[in-house]
């Protein structure tokens, strides 16, 4: 490695509230900063475009970096058996590795987005010695009401998705909960059909590969008004009625979920 090549300054924009709030947030403090986004060809609509919105705003391209297989060559390679919680081979292949390509052997610190009132999460940490993570939220103090401050005041606002989805990701994350499925099919029924699609049945062991646990889609569907009616009740035992944004923001999964990875950074 070459001790003379400057250390590059890495932060990934996932589509979501944290990675835009910090690339807004450090975007005069460290100006040679370099922003990515890890495309894996299954993003929502609403995402594409906020993307594209931070590039105008931060005023320097925002790379788009892809994996080199999509992410139906990845489902043939783990013969059609959907990623999971307990098998995220999406992530590894769509956004770590990109990631870890795109850093190559530089040294690097990649801006991670996780906010001081999330000590739970840790977010991704590299196992390459040459990427170093920092987090500015943290080392800072800034908790998520000082994120949708930095959102608002730059008058970006929250992604347009914020109205029925907690998170960034791609179009059909299992890690959805069945409110959003309900609110991807109402904002984006091909989307919806096509998730469907990737659903599957083995016959020989009668096992089923659903995106939402014990269910298939089509049966989240059947159930859309209990689901909504109980969503609906939920929220208004809270202390406050809230809007169904606030309400879905309050789950607080967002793209630091770490489902999906850097998912983000």
């Amino acid at each position: 490695m070459n001790s003379n090549k400057p250390i590059r300054h890495l932060l990934g924009i996932s589509g979501g509230k944290d990675s835009a709030a910090l690339a807004i947030y450090m975007r005069d403090k460290v100006p040679e900063m370099e922003y990515f986004f890890a495309d894996t060809g299954a993003e929502l609509p609403e995402t594409l475009a906020f993307v594209d919105l931070m590039e105008d705003y931060l005023g320097k391209e925002i790379i788009r970096i892809n994996a080199k297989r999509d992410f139906d060559y990845y489902l043939k390679l783990h013969k059609n058996y959907l990623p999971s919680a307990q098998q995220r081979w999406c992530t590894i292949n769509l956004k770590l590795k990109p990631f870890e390509d795109f850093a190559g052997d530089d040294q690097v610190i990649s801006y991670v987005g996780i906010r001081a009132d999330e000590p739970q999460r840790e977010g991704y940490l590299s196992s390459k010695p040459n990427i170093k993570a920092c987090f500015p939220f943290k080392e800072d103090g800034l908790v998520r009401e000082d994120i949708i401050n930095i959102l608002n005041e730059s008058g970006l606002g929250l992604p347009k998705y914020y109205e029925w989805r907690s998170r960034s990701g791609c179009y059909f994350c299992f890690y959805q909960r069945k409110i959003e499925w309900i609110g991807l099919q109402e904002n984006h029924p091909d989307l919806f059909e096509a998730a469907k699609k990737y659903e599957k049945h083995d016959e020989i062991t009668g096992k089923r590969y659903t995106w939402s646990q014990g269910e298939s889609l089509d049966e989240v569907l059947e159930r859309k008004d209990e689901i909504k009616e109980k969503f609906a009740l939920a929220n208004s035992k809270t202390k406050k009625s809230k809007s169904l944004m606030d309400a879905v923001l309050d789950d607080d999964d967002d793209e630091n979920d770490d489902g999906c990875l850097i998912c983000m950074l």
